[in-house]
């Protein structure tokens, strides 16, 4: 995970409450918002689009080890692991 300047996590929480406040969510709208941020980023190499993608692999690798892992800890935890 990235850890960015506390001046810069401030202004992206100011984006991140922002899209949250336009209402957009893993329906659908976050996928349109993450590739029209990509067309609009002004991307026009292959080695660009490739670290695009591999931000958002990287977002998904923290997204699994850091939230959902846990929780699923916590349901082992609570129901008992396969057998």
């Amino acid at each position: 995970m990235p850890y960015i300047t506390p001046e810069d996590r401030a202004k992206m929480d100011a984006v991140v409450s922002s899209m949250m406040l336009y209402g957009v969510e893993p329906n659908g709208k976050l996928n349109y918002v993450l590739f029209k941020l990509c067309k609009v980023m002004g991307i026009s190499s292959y080695n660009s689009y490739k670290n695009f993608i591999g931000e958002l692999e990287e977002c998904i690798a923290e997204i699994r080890r850091r939230l959902l892992a846990p929780y699923e800890d916590e349901r082992i935890k609570e129901n008992g692991d396969v057998e």
